[in-house]
C-alpha cells in the first residue's frame, strides 16, 4: 500500500506553520510515505502571501510552495500534489484537491464567491471540496451544507477524540468520501505520519488523487 499525507502546511503560505516545503518532503520520504498533498491556508486563512501583490503573483505564491516540494522530491520517487485549504469563518475550512495553477489564475474573484459558489467552480474544473476538521470551533449548525461536499476529514490529528467521533458520525449519515489527515505545521510534531490515506497504487498527479478518491480505492491510516 501506498501511504500519503492528505493535509499539510508549509512556512512558505501558512503562517502557523515552521517547515519548508522541502523539510515536508524529506520527513515524509523518510518514514516511508509515497507522497503528500500540500495544502497550505488560502487566501482567508492563515496565510503569509502578501496580499498587496496582483492575483497573479499572489497564486503564482501558493504554487511556488508546490513546485520547491516537487525539486525536493526529484529523485526520491515521491510525489507531490498540490492542493488549498480555504477557510469561511467559525473555523470552517475546506480541503480542495484536483486544482492547479491555471485554476486558482483564471478565477481572480474567489474572494468574493460564498462557499456554495466556490464548490461549483471547484466542481466544474473537476476537483473535491473536503470537509476539513469538521466541529474543531464552530457549533454542530454551523457545518457546511452537505450537499457542497465530496468528502469529510474523518479524522484530523489536531482534533480532539470527541469531534472526530462527531466527524465519523456525520459521514455515516452522508455517505461522503472519507478522508483522514495529520493536519501537520512542524515536521517535530508527534502526529508526523500518523494519518492519511493508502492506496495499492501510485497516484502521481492530482486527476489521480480525485479519481482514486471517488473510486474509494483508499483506506484511511489512523492512530
Amino acid at each position: 500500500m501506498y501511504r500519503y499525507e492528505t493535509h499539510c502546511h508549509s512556512s512558505r503560505c501558512s503562517r502557523c506553520a515552521h517547515c519548508t516545503p522541502g523539510e515536508l518532503v524529506q520527513a515524509y520520504h523518510k518514514i516511508g510515505f509515497a507522497g503528500l498533498v500540500l495544502t497550505d491556508h488560502f487566501i482567508h486563512g492563515n496565510n503569509c502571501v502578501d496580499a498587496s501583490l496582483p492575483w497573479e503573483k499572489r497564486m503564482q505564491c501558493y504554487y511556488d510552495a508546490c513546485l520547491e516540494a516537487r525539486q525536493a522530491a526529484a529523485g526520491l520517487d515521491f510525489d507531490v500534489l498540490f492542493g488549498i485549504e480555504h477557510a469561511y469563518g467559525g473555523g470552517l475550512e475546506v480541503l480542495c484537491y484536483g486544482i492547479d495553477l491555471p485554476f486558482l489564475l483564471n478565477n481572480p474573484d474567489i474572494p468574493q464567491l460564498n462557499i456554495r459558489k466556490f464548490a461549483d467552480r471547484v466542481h466544474e474544473y473537476g476537483g473535491l471540496v473536503i470537509h476539513a476538521h469538521p466541529y474543531r470551533w464552530a457549533g454542530a449548525d454551523l457545518q457546511l451544507p452537505l450537499d457542497i461536499l465530496d468528502g469529510i476529514e474523518v479524522y484530523n490529528a489536531g482534533n480532539p477524540p470527541d469531534k472526530n467521533e462527531m466527524a465519523q458520525c456525520l459521514a455515516d449519515e452522508s455517505g461522503l468520501i472519507r478522508t483522514a489527515g495529520s493536519d501537520l505545521h512542524h515536521i517535530a510534531e508527534p502526529k508526523l505520519g500518523t494519518a492519511g490515506i493508502a492506496l495499492p497504487y501510485r497516484v502521481s498527479t492530482e486527476a489521480d488523487l480525485v479519481a482514486a478518491l471517488k473510486r474509494r480505492d483508499h483506506s484511511l491510516i489512523l492512530p
